[in-house]
């Protein structure tokens, strides 16, 4: 009971937080060309929100270890609140710090989160390791199911006031998320050790075959990727295709797919990840 306890807690801070930045898919292409920029404009626009979640994506973990994971989990919060407000702009230099912005919270939620998850698991509540993919798997499952439905939210908010309408709904669960977080959740920090210490362990880490090749084939996947996020809008939009519904088309196949994996590793099947 402690455990599911604790569970919960960690979700009800975690998935508003996922809720909101699933809100900001579908959408974000046709907020940028309704405020009449060129399509090369909203390229760079998206750029800019890749790049900086690439360059403080390097530091990312030094910087949530010793700001401490609860107060990062707040800040990101607070950060990507500042990023959906800032869409509601018309002026380029404004969406500009708004992708920024975003770029920055996106790389905290995919760190902060877990990070402060882990070591509580570990070392406040002295639970056993192998119970830590129990929580991550239902993680992976709800994140599906709440992906779906922010794509279907998000097609119903644009109906009733236009494209940037789900971006302001988002902030909403950033507040409920950042405030459950400083309210129910303790701090805990990292290892301090120098930024430039762990970049150099992550440098000799390269230099293992195997950990360069899996590097190269993560960076193509993840290129493919964001070379998707933004043409699929432009590609499908003249079909008339409601683009939230696409989208929770997308977010449901990925869910099947990770369904799908973990059972064939951890199933039946068998299989083994090359």
């Amino acid at each position: 009971p402690a455990f599911q306890e604790f569970q919960w807690r960690f979700h009800l801070g975690f998935l508003p937080a996922l809720a909101a930045d699933w809100l900001q898919g579908p959408h974000l292409f046709q907020v940028f060309r309704s405020r009449g920029f060129l399509q090369t404009q909203i390229a760079a626009l998206y750029s800019l929100g890749f790049a900086s979640n690439l360059v403080f994506g390097l530091f990312s973990h030094f910087f949530v270890d010793r700001l401490g994971r609860r107060r990062s989990c707040v800040l990101f919060s607070v950060l990507c609140s500042l990023s959906c407000l800032l869409q509601l702009s018309r002026d380029f230099p404004a969406l500009a710090a708004g992708r920024l912005l975003g770029g920055i919270g996106t790389s905290l939620l995919f760190t902060s989160f877990e990070s402060w998850y882990v070591h509580e698991h570990l070392e406040h509540h002295d639970f056993p390791r192998e119970w830590i993919p129990d929580t991550f798997s239902r993680v992976a499952l709800w994140n599906g199911v709440v992906a779906v439905a922010a794509g279907a939210m998000a097609e119903l908010l644009v109906l009733g006031g236009g494209p940037v309408t789900p971006f302001v709904a988002a902030v909403p669960f950033l507040a409920f998320s950042g405030i459950f977080a400083m309210k129910n959740w303790d701090e805990n920090y990292g290892k301090r050790r120098s930024c430039s210490k762990a970049c150099r362990e992550g440098l000799r880490g390269l230099r293992d075959p195997p950990q360069a090749l899996l590097g190269v084939v993560q960076a193509l996947v993840e290129g493919v990727i964001l070379i998707f996020i933004f043409l699929w809008t432009p590609v499908l939009e003249p079909l008339g295709i409601p683009l939230g519904i696409a989208f929770s088309g997308f977010m449901a196949a990925s869910a099947v797919g990770s369904s799908l994996f973990r059972r064939g590793v951890m199933g039946g099947l068998q299989l083994q990840p090359l």
